[in-house]
């Protein structure tokens, strides 16, 4: 069955919300039982929604960041580990705009309209930092490349389509191959045991002297040779996820104090909810989350403004709005999600309720990359209008 195709943003928004609340109803049992979500992925597929960046000369809806950042936010509402997974399909999505041929172009975003899924296999353990990518790219006598190499935390690859692969070619630079995910050679094992985000499959991919078509491959590095959004863009999509954790998390809590908990004897109130220590706590709580959400609609809105007029100076605002937001929504996200837990009161720890989730997906998801960086990256421009360096993490 062919996948539906969304035809603007307003329409974006609202299947978002649609399939938020369908995927809600199961979250806690897939995270407990690690149920990987292939249905839901690929009721994600047939609604249209991981083709919405499409542009719209290839029949796409060519959304928004702000749009693309509200799907996020509300699949994080109600899935941590689900919202994760397409996080690398709309980053190579990217890439794939901006350094495609025409003929690449017309080629996979016909893909991504049928439906088609983009994995990814780019972190390397046991290198020297994350941008140590040793996989390699060797070209062949015949023009096309053979890839060699180990990738881990490859969220998305065990469900893909289609795995893109960063590796590094004879002179060093990064490129991006777009593998099919049955390409001999290639294996992706279920190996990932974090504590959270349990079922995002983020496990190891094998590439064993894999065949790679020089017209399935790009050049990443040309993204970064000049004013550019991919890291931005990318960042914001965490930041995304975060706020919607942060924002599901005190829905369950509120939840929760209405109907299960008891109110503590000495406030004397009726009800958990009556409780005047527990209203102002939800209210502290809640301002957290509104900040959030506020932050990251004002990040999309810039990364708006700098695609409309890509500068050096509109690249850099960007980068410092979304940096902003990921560190406001990081805190929020493991801060709400652990407070629940004080707001909700003793039974909310039971592991059967599975609240703990939350907390786990929260803690486990902010770990991508580390805050400290965005704020040292955020004074710099605020003292000295030091413009952040130009990569994929901001």
């Amino acid at each position: 069955m062919p996948a539906h195709v969304i035809a603007d943003d307003a329409e974006a928004v609202a299947v978002a919300a649609a399939l938020a609340e369908e995927f809600r109803a199961g979250a806690a049992e897939r995270d407990a039982e690690r149920r990987l979500p292939r249905a839901e992925l690929d009721r994600l597929s047939a609604s249209g929604l991981l083709a919405v960046t499409v542009p719209a000369d290839h029949g796409g809806a060519d959304v928004s960041a702000r749009t693309l950042a509200e799907v996020f936010r509300l699949l994080g509402t109600a899935d941590g580990s689900l919202a994760q997974i397409p996080q690398s399909h709309f980053a190579y999505v990217n890439v794939i705009r901006r350094q495609g041929t025409p003929e690449q172009q017309k080629f996979f975003f016909a893909e991504l309209l049928a439906g088609r899924r983009l994995g990814n296999a780019q972190s390397e353990a046991g290198t020297r930092h994350v941008q140590d990518i040793r996989t390699r790219l060797s070209p062949r006598p015949d023009g096309s490349y053979v890839l060699d190499g180990v990738k881990h935390y490859s969220t998305g690859a065990l469900f893909a389509d289609w795995i893109p692969v960063l590796a590094r070619a004879e002179d060093d630079a990064l490129h991006v191959a777009y593998v099919p995910r049955d390409a001999p050679g290639l294996t992706v094992a279920d190996d990932w045991d974090g504590m959270g985000q349990r079922t995002t499959a983020s496990g190891t991919v094998r590439l064993d002297g894999v065949r790679v078509p020089a017209d399935r491959v790009l050049p990443h590095h040309l993204t970064f040779r000049g004013p550019q959004l991919h890291g931005a863009v990318a960042q914001l999509l965490h930041a995304a996820i975060d706020t919607g954790i942060a924002a599901g998390a005190l829905a369950e809590a509120a939840e929760f104090v209405r109907t299960k908990s008891r109110p503590w004897f000495e406030s004397e109130a009726a009800t958990a909810a009556q409780d005047p220590l527990l209203i102002q706590h939800f209210g502290e709580l809640d301002l957290r989350v509104r900040a959030s959400a506020a932050l990251l609609r004002e990040a999309a809105g810039t990364v708006d403004t700098a695609r409309a007029r890509l500068t050096d100076d509109t690249a850099a605002e960007a980068s410092i709005a979304v940096a902003a937001a990921k560190v406001q929504a990081a805190r929020t996200a493991v801060d709400v999600a652990g407070a629940l837990f004080e707001v909700a009161g003793t039974r909310s720890a039971l592991n059967s309720l599975n609240l703990h989730r939350h907390w786990r997906d929260a803690r486990t998801h902010t770990l991508h990359d580390p805050t400290r960086w965005k704020v040292q990256h955020i004074g710099r421009y605020v003292l000295g209008g030091t413009r952040p360096p130009r990569h994929g993490l901001l």
